[in-house]
């Protein structure tokens, strides 16, 4: 059969429009499994209105690139169009949220558990959410304290974020001015930049500039700066050494101002390769760094962890800071105030949509979590804060009204309970003499642990045995421990129950407390006795009774502590009585107090049981009750000192991989494209946080 001309030519035309319908479709699903975002979202728009399911991708394209407040028209035309797919449906709650449909946003999340998902993650996040959402009331009721300020002179048309202040300068992360774009999100790369700090916190006009080559490598993106509190010590977040493409692993670099030099910034230990690792900052003393990170282990998306430094100053013992703080959503950007307090960011405790500031408190042991409120938060992304002086700091946030993208804003304090109170826990390093005196003992290292027995500080006792730790609020116990080579290690608790004070009765603005308590090491010789105070028996018995076991769990402290002594735990009678009979009541008093000691985890080879009876009297002839009260007792003396134990890394310092640089070539495993399974927000090119 013969068609007419212009039918066969309006055939073909429709053919070759499908065609090209077809190709920017399946090029901007393969750009989306490449984790090229901004290129998927330029092809997939193309044919958005004649195929549904690009919408699915469109909006998987923002939200993955961080804009999910764009993403809310194309999951909602997805599911319009009967796309079934349980992601769309919980993300979609999201994008609601984020352009400030709180009521729609909890109606989506309530419509998606009602759904039966079977995603157990979705549905613990989106019970959360149900409840954070009806949590918005409160929060949008708060009476403002701060005032906030845009801050001109810094911001442009491209990302600023990340303030710090250093003598003078302010220290900032920016995507102005490089050309190389990152293909997940049509940005540019991220630099470290500094510039002059002015009136009201404003950058000094012409004084912005980029940090020297080495902490801005090209094709990599740097971001995340913090100082430690004496400014000798920077550490900073760079990111995808893979190029234009960029990738997941974002490492922790640091570096040491010396002799009027940075130098050359090396990879932290603590770092994980196969993590994104960013956003430190110091605690208040610098032996601290807290960091966000999505390494394996957390509590869902990004984390808050913290790592110790060492007398040696290795930096280790990573350990999560636990479900008060972290969520199933993402925590990262924390700062210490002067005050010991904790702010943060997070999309998973109840906020106004996006990342939100909040501060942690502790009181009697619990951590509260406080939203900071309007006009600090905002449907968008709000965070990196940190304190420029006690009442004023900055803080980021990429919201509407600003110059575009990330900006840096100035805030005050203005709340009438805002006062500093610091907490010092001070004391003398002792030992005792022949003479059973108090004489100083110095350079004797002196370790703060808390209620949970972590690492919270390490210092040296100085030359008149001096040492002094400042206290972070609301833990209610502390532990100090002493060590020195020949000394025995000791520990002694700290009770704060009651101890802190109420802020709102302080009069002063900044308060300065400070608690007092020494620690006194005994000498270890050999052959030595030393008697165990409150090691008593029922008549004619050698069980150990509850006020005895409490007396030699101390002992068993002591062995815990002091891993390389070797022991002898002997019992004594008094001088009545069979020779024979004491000898052998002693024994097995001694052989019941030693099973009790390797029933709490000593090692039996390390201890041994002697039961001298009334053979070794400390008073001769004695006649009193009390003088035989002196006889009745228990000793222990060292009866060897062996090479000391290997410690044994904790279980998070065995989690912890051991850092690789990224600038090495690795053995590469080959791997399918797939679907990026977290938000780009977390990948250090692009918006570079």
């Amino acid at each position: 059969m013969n068609i007419p001309r212009p039918i066969r030519l309006w055939s073909l035309m429709m053919l070759l429009l499908l065609v090209a319908a077809c190709n920017p479709y399946k090029k901007g699903v393969r750009s989306y499994q490449l984790g090229e975002y901004q290129v998927a979202i330029n092809q997939l728009e193309k044919v958005a209105d004649k195929n549904p399911k690009a919408n699915f991708f469109l909006a998987e394209s923002y939200r993955l690139s961080n804009r999910i407040d764009q993403a809310e028209p194309y999951y909602a035309a997805a599911l319009q169009a009967g796309l079934q797919d349980e992601e769309a449906r919980f993300y979609y709650g999201y994008a609601l949220k984020a352009n400030s449909k709180y009521t729609q946003a909890r109606q989506q999340f309530e419509s998606y558990l009602g759904s039966a998902p079977r995603n157990e993650e979705f549905k613990q996040r989106a019970r959360k959410e149900v409840n954070n959402l009806q949590a918005l009331s409160q929060i949008l009721s708060q009476e403002p304290v701060f005032v906030i300020k845009h801050l001109t002179n810094v911001n442009t048309a491209d990302a600023e974020y990340g303030a710090v202040a250093r003598e003078g300068e302010l220290y900032f992360t920016s995507s102005r001015g490089d050309a190389k774009i990152y293909k997940a999100t049509g940005k540019s790369f991220t630099n470290l930049y500094r510039a002059q700090v002015g009136q009201a916190m404003e950058t000094v006009p012409n004084t912005v500039e980029k940090l020297p080559e080495a902490f801005n490598m090209a094709d990599r993106a740097e971001g995340a700066i913090t100082f430690s509190p004496d400014g000798n010590t920077m550490v900073f977040a760079r990111g995808n050494a893979k190029g234009k493409k960029g990738g997941d692993e974002v490492n922790l670099y640091i570096s040491y101002f010396r002799n009027g030099l940075w130098s050359e910034p090396v990879i932290m230990r603590i770092s994980d390769p196969r993590a994104w690792d960013s956003t430190p900052a110091f605690s208040r003393n610098g032996k601290t760094l807290y960091f966000a990170s999505n390494r394996r282990g957390g509590l869902g998306g990004v984390d808050l962890y913290s790592a110790q430094v060492d007398a040696r100053g290795n930096w280790g013992r990573v350990q999560n800071m636990g479900k008060e703080i972290n969520t199933p959503g993402n925590e990262m950007f924390p700062y210490v105030s002067e005050d010991n307090r904790l702010y943060f960011s997070s999309d998973g405790h109840p906020g106004l949509g996006g990342l939100d500031l909040f501060i942690a408190t502790r009181r009697d042991g619990k951590v509260s979590i406080e939203n900071l409120g309007e006009p600090m938060n905002s449907p968008a992304d709000d965070f990196g804060l940190s304190y420029f002086a006690m009442d004023k700091g900055y803080f980021s946030s990429n919201r509407d009204g600003g110059a575009g993208d990330d900006d840096i804003y100035a805030f005050v304090n203005n709340s009438p309970d805002l006062k500093i109170v610091n907490y010092f826990l001070a004391g003398t390093t002792y030992t005792t003499d022949e003479q059973n005196k108090q004489v100083i003992l110095p350079n004797v290292q002196v370790r703060l642990l808390d209620h949970e027995e972590r690492q919270r500080d390490v210092v040296i006792s100085d030359e008149q045995g001096r040492f002094e730790f400042q206290l972070e609020e609301g833990i209610p116990q502390f532990q100090i421990i002493g060590d020195k080579p020949d000394y025995f290690t000791t520990r002694h608790d700290i009770d704060m129950s009651g101890r802190y004070l109420d802020r709102k009765t302080l009069k002063q603005f900044r308060t300065d407390t400070t608690f007092r308590q020494d620690l006194v090491l005994g000498q270890i010789v050999l052959d030595r006795a030393i008697v165990l105070d409150n090691i008593y028996y029922d008549f004619d018995k050698a069980d150990i009774r509850a006020d005895a076991a409490l007396e030699l769990d101390k002992l068993v402290t002591v062995l815990r502590d002091n891993p390389q002594l070797v022991i002898e735990l002997s019992s004594h009678t008094d001088s009545r009585g069979d020779l024979a009979y004491n000898i052998d009541l002693s024994q097995r008093r001694a052989e019941s107090a030693v099973r009790y000691i390797i029933s709490k985890g000593i090692d039996s080879k390390r201890i041994t049981a002697r039961g001298y009876g009334k053979t070794r009297p400390i008073i001769a002839n004695a006649e009193t009750e009390e003088e035989h009260q002196v006889n009745r007792r228990t000793e222990f003396k060292v009866t060897d000192i062996t090479p000391e134990v290997q410690v044994v890394p904790t279980e998070e310092e065995q989690e912890t991989p051991p850092a690789v640089d990224p600038e090495q070539p690795q053995p590469k495993k080959e791997e399918k494209p797939k679907k990026k399974s977290r938000d780009a927000v977390f990948d250090e090119l692009g918006d570079g946080r």
